[in-house]
């Protein structure tokens, strides 16, 4: 089994990493920064190798050649505002989901099927960031094809959390939030169809954006949504600092991000601030944990101090029923009638498809090459096909939520909601609470623009956050008020001790 180096409890690094902790407009090509390119990257590398499942595969050697061109092309000085505006990312360090296609490296999504397979092209986020002067270091661990909340495969192993190696760093892109939160990366790509972004962002102090549907494309990355699914699997970024956030989403969109409003200047007092505790008290997810609440609790009493909002609450019956509403739309037809593709289908990858049953005996005994999240999902979408009429009436209440939200929602406000249950769970005990994901995953199936906020550490040391909801296409407003409350709250605190 894979780990991070350190004591076996609750451990962190002796000392605060020698990586990149700047935002990009620190980073890449202020006059101080002139030959620093090189030596930014070599530092990022340098907690890497001690941390291999974090980044399950490097690229240094590439990336320190590309690193050195950049230095070149500051060093003959074309113009600072020429650069800035053909390059906004240029020589920032980058992570890639392993899920992505990165030219030269493996793209398994964890399934051992997929061993061999290596990328011969990039996704075109990848592309895109690539040609806005980014240089990735390499790929980050994930769950086994992207479906589960802790990222443990049977290729690469399983990565822990750099605030307690003890503790879940949450999936599906749980590497990068791992590699970000311990400043091995600056900026990373994550994708996200329930939660695959925030879970991680929260479980590991950092910041992540699901943008409204569409507007990101997802090409370029496996398993990629098919059916309904497009309209409720995201790709977008995942960083340490807020303000980096919308700089990566204008390059990761390309010409979708005239769908949204950023240029569009917020006043935070005009916001309209919504607040919900919890779900309503689903009988398949956990309480909300009392510190989660806590913290919740100051953002609503800052925002209403300071900014002189009212924060309403509000009690959204339907909420409760957010991992049924989840799953039956991700079961669902789309509007042509197409079916969406069975995750056992995806287990055989082309091949043979997987029997959950069968494989379940097979994992009993250790003859398995599966996860047993893995084949717990293909047991419950097996049970999810026996009841039709249940389904239909989930998803028509799903379509009823999403139009209960838009109008809540409007044209300028922001709901404030917990991102998990509870605090970063202890390895394998996802297990025992499968369904907590729901918290997050109720927002893909609805459609709307939510970014993952955190806001500092609870008294185990472990981070603690919010989700920021906007209507569709108003995620122009979440990335405000994240810019905010990293102010008021301090951010993402270094796992290591100053």
């Amino acid at each position: 089994e894979a780990t991070l180096h350190g004591p076996h409890h609750r451990s962190r690094p002796s000392q605060p990493r020698r990586a990149p902790t700047r935002s990009h407009h620190t980073l890449s090509i202020c006059p101080p920064c002139r030959d620093a390119c090189s030596l930014s990257v070599t530092r990022g590398w340098r907690a890497a190798p001690e941390h291999p499942h974090w980044l399950v595969l490097c690229r240094f050697e590439e990336a320190l050649q590309e690193a050195r061109q950049v230095d070149k092309l500051l060093s003959e000085g074309p113009g600072d505002d020429y650069l800035e505006e053909k390059f906004p990312l240029l020589g920032v360090p980058i992570t890639v989901k392993e899920a992505f296609s990165l030219h030269g490296m493996p793209n398994t999504s964890g399934l051992v099927n997929r061993r061999n397979v290596i990328a011969t092209s990039d996704a075109t986020v990848v592309s895109r960031l690539k040609q806005a002067g980014a240089i990735p270091l390499g790929v980050t661990n994930c769950s086994e094809l992207c479906m589960w909340y802790e990222s443990s495969n049977r290729v690469y192993g399983r990565t822990n959390n750099p605030y307690d190696l003890q503790r879940i760093v949450g999936g599906s892109s749980g590497g990068e939030g791992s590699v970000l939160a311990a400043a091995c990366s600056v900026i990373g790509v994550g994708s996200d169809i329930g939660g695959s972004i925030r879970m991680p962002a929260f479980f590991n102090g950092v910041f992540g954006h699901k943008p409204t549907t569409g507007v990101v494309p997802n090409d370029g990355q496996f398993p990629n949504a098919r059916g309904v699914r497009t309209s409720f699997l995201c790709t977008g970024p995942m960083c340490r600092y807020a303000e980096d956030l919308e700089l990566m989403l204008r390059v990761m969109a390309g010409p979708g991000v005239s769908r949204l409003k950023l240029n569009e200047k917020v006043s935070l007092e005009k916001i309209k601030f919504h607040c919900m505790d919890h779900d309503g008290g689903s009988i398949f997810v956990s309480p909300v944990d009392k510190e989660i609440l806590q913290a919740q609790k100051k953002v609503v009493e800052h925002l209403e101090s300071e900014l002189g909002v009212q924060v309403q609450r509000v009690a959204i019956h339907k909420m409760k029923y957010s991992f049924q509403i989840w799953s039956a739309m991700m079961s669902s037809k789309d509007s042509d009638g197409q079916e969406a593709q069975l995750f056992t289908d995806l287990l055989g990858d082309h091949g043979k498809p997987v029997w959950p049953l069968w494989e379940l005996m097979k994992w009993l005994v250790g003859m398995s090459s599966h996860t047993l999240p893995a084949i717990a999902l293909g047991l419950t979408e097996k049970l999810m096909k026996l009841n039709p009429g249940g389904n239909a009436k989930l998803v028509s209440m799903g379509k009823s939520l999403q139009e209960e939200m838009e109008a809540l929602l409007g044209p300028d406000g922001v709901l404030l909601y917990p991102s998990h249950p509870t605090i970063a769970p202890r390895h394998h005990s996802p297990i025992c609470m499968p369904f907590n994901f729901a918290y997050t995953a109720i927002f893909n199936v609805l459609g709307l623009p939510v970014t993952q906020c955190p806001l500092g550490l609870s008294s185990e040391g472990l981070p603690l956050g919010i989700q920021l909801v906007a209507a569709s296409y108003n995620d122009h407003l979440t990335l405000a008020v994240a810019r905010y409350l990293e102010k008021a709250f301090g951010g993402w605190v270094s796992p290591g001790k100053v």
